[in-house]
């Protein structure tokens, strides 16, 4: 539905607005009005503010990142609009939540339609689109436009801001997904009112939802590109913290200073005693708690399969248990019945699992697991996200699999490169393995001759985990496609 246009009282509120409020360079955009002089130079969010309305346009909604904001922005009450590059079943999930309004195709024609059809306010991009593609049609028909343009960090600050919500925050180098999905189950299963964003599909939750009834905004923030920096969370979470994304942290350093950056803009925060030595840093009595590792409570009370799962979920039931209020026993009791989250250690059929693992820490967490089920009947499939990572971590794959039974090595999945690299082939990575570990390695391709040796490897009783943190084309597409029929 076209907006309405503003009506008198509006107007005189908006020419109010204009005569006190900082002049910009964004011209008015509000309801497609440019007829009413001297408002041409009025910064967009002071006419959002008071008029209460929004239109946004998400671009790559069908991504676990974009799509489920824009979820939230639409049960939040703004008007909410997108495009993709490809149609997919989670785009075809947003259109029957009520966001119709979604275009295949990212071209200049197609966002002019929309813009016309209802002009856009606010337009929100990933990451990856303001770095591979600067010149990218929607977002040089932005600029023309002088529509408000931001990743889509900005815009969740706005929307914590309008509805007064406290912003639960999840970061570290992994485990950060495990990490929030176990926040939001645990919340859920207490009735707890709350909205969130889980950048993973799950059994027990959509990917994004708003709750006005809620208190507290559970979120997954992101450190690549210092996303996180744009946040000041009323409790943080650090999951864990090794050293990720040298395309935007050339050094330890700079990654770990940016991490001690972000904990002094937490109210309040959580963190692991390693991560504490690791930064280097005093910790806060009044606003910091520090746990162990190796506190035996973990092993004692928590029963979830992996190490990894366990500490993750004992962070979560010590840094929740003050605003839930409620035995730690119960928490535990809660969070021992966690279903898992897509994409970690996920089965596909029985004795084959996907896993997202992609920094040296988290494949190690992945194949512990997978031998605390399997013993050393574990075989693996490894898929290395981005060629750029694999010479970041070279040294860690020395003995990375000495403990699998088997390694098949596919070629790497590439994506943000750094071109000046060598590009890394299946055999140059075997290479990089320790002796024992090239004893029991094969390249592979994601073919039939693979698939034929995976369903051999099942029929003797291994347990084969494919290591996968890729997206479209991806190892993890290609299984599922392969052996979820």
């Amino acid at each position: 539905m076209a907006k309405k246009p503003p009506n008198m009282m509006q107007v005189s509120l908006i020419h109010l607005a204009y005569d006190y409020t900082s002049l910009s360079n964004a011209r008015l955009n509000c309801f497609g009005r440019t007829d009413l002089p001297k408002l041409q130079q009025l910064r967009a969010a002071s006419v959002w503010e008071i008029l209460g309305v929004m239109h946004i346009f998400f671009s790559g909604i069908g991504g676990a990142g974009i799509g489920p904001l824009a979820m939230i922005a639409k049960q939040a009450g703004y008007e909410v609009s997108g495009s993709d590059k490809q149609d997919s079943q989670y785009i075809a999930h947003l259109k029957k939540q009520g966001i119709d309004q979604i275009t295949i195709g990212q071209t200049t024609e197609q966002i002019a339609a929309e813009h016309d059809r209802s002009p856009i306010d606010w337009y929100v991009y990933s990451s990856a689109v303001s770095k591979e593609q600067p010149d990218a049609p929607e977002l040089v028909f932005c600029r023309e436009q002088n529509i408000h343009m931001s990743k889509r960090d900005e815009l969740l600050n706005k929307i914590l801001e309008d509805k007064k919500l406290k912003l639960i925050a999840i970061a570290g180098t992994h485990g950060k997904t495990t990490t929030t999905a176990m926040a939001i189950w645990l919340l859920k299963q207490l009735n707890i009112p709350l909205s969130y964003l889980l950048p993973a599909k799950s059994s027990f939750a959509d990917m994004g939802s708003y709750d006005p009834a809620s208190e507290y905004f559970v979120y997954e923030c992101d450190e690549y590109d210092k996303n996180f920096l744009s946040y000041t969370p009323y409790l943080a979470l650090i999951a864990g913290i090794d050293w990720d994304h040298p395309d935007v942290f050339p050094t330890r350093e700079i990654y770990n200073a940016t991490f001690r950056e972000f904990l002094e803009q937490c109210e309040q925060s959580v963190l692991w005693q390693g991560d504490v030595e690791r930064l280097e840093i005093e910790p806060d009595e009044k606003t910091q708690r520090i746990l162990n590792e190796d506190d035996p409570a973990i092993q004692a009370t928590l029963t979830l399969p992996g190490l990894v799962n366990r500490q993750n979920a004992w962070l979560v039931a010590q840094a929740l248990q003050p605003i839930i209020n409620q035995p730690l026993e119960e928490i535990v009791a809660h969070l021992n019945k966690f279903p898992g989250v897509g994409r970690r250690f996920e089965q596909i059929i029985p004795g084959l699992f996907t896993d997202y693992a992609h920094t040296p820490p988290k494949i190690r967490g992945a194949l512990q697991l997978a031998h605390e089920v399997a013993g050393k009947d574990v075989v693996v499939v490894y898929e290395g996200l981005h060629n750029t990572r694999q010479h970041f971590i070279k040294d860690d794959l020395v003995h990375l699999f000495d403990s699998v039974k088997h390694l098949y090595i596919v070629p790497s999945y590439l994506a943000r490169e750094d071109q000046s690299l060598k590009l890394l082939s299946q055999d140059d990575l075997k290479l990089m393995l320790s002796a024992e570990a090239q004893t029991v390695a094969d390249v592979a391709d994601l073919d039939d001759k693979l698939r034929q040796t995976i369903l051999t490897h099942l029929q003797t009783g291994d347990t084969i985990l494919c290591i996968s943190g890729g997206g479209g084309k991806s190892l993890d597409e290609w299984l599922r496609k392969e052996f979820s029929n």
